[in-house]
């Protein structure tokens, strides 16, 4: 069977679930007509160069296909008919590779870093929080019940 990479570009305000069924219902098509779907990869979103459709920005998904020309093209016109895909490219491969894609190997490259940088900062001390807002509450009654005997001691020395 001949592999093939594709890429499918779905609108900003998509849920990630419809996402997912998205290329659910794909690799479905694919498996149906003789092939399979070694890798999917969800990129998240992303700025688009121009304007699709009205959008800025998109969803990709990258799918690793193993299959038939038949099944590729039936793949294909089940992402034309879609309202959900604003575009889409496949194209044929010598070999799938079984490692991350580049975009997924920057983004954990991304998030490594920004792990790094959030290390070497020093930390805020912060107020511990109670869990408890009824104790929370009563903690703050009290010190305003304190000062206002402040208050009023201080009236009653004056007068």
């Amino acid at each position: 069977m001949t592999q093939y990479r594709s890429l499918l570009i779905l609108p900003e305000h998509a849920t990630p679930q419809r996402i997912e069924e998205v290329s659910e219902h794909l690799i479905e098509v694919v498996a149906e007509n003789g092939g399979k779907a070694e890798k999917t990869e969800m990129w998240g979103v992303k700025p688009l160069a121009y304007r699709i459709r009205k959008h800025r920005k998109a969803h990709f998904a990258l799918l690793n296909i193993d299959a038939p020309p038949a099944a590729l093209a039936e793949m294909e016109r089940q992402m034309r008919i879609s309202e959900d895909i604003l575009r889409f490219l496949t194209i044929r491969v010598e070999a799938l590779e079984a490692e991350p894609s580049a975009m997924m190997q920057k983004r954990d490259r991304d998030e490594r870093k920004d792990r790094e940088r959030d290390a070497s900062r020093p930390t805020r001390r912060r107020r511990a929080k109670t869990l408890d807002p009824q104790a929370e509450l009563d903690a703050y009654s009290e010190a305003i019940l304190t000062k206002l005997r402040a208050i009023n001691a201080r009236l009653e020395g004056a007068s």
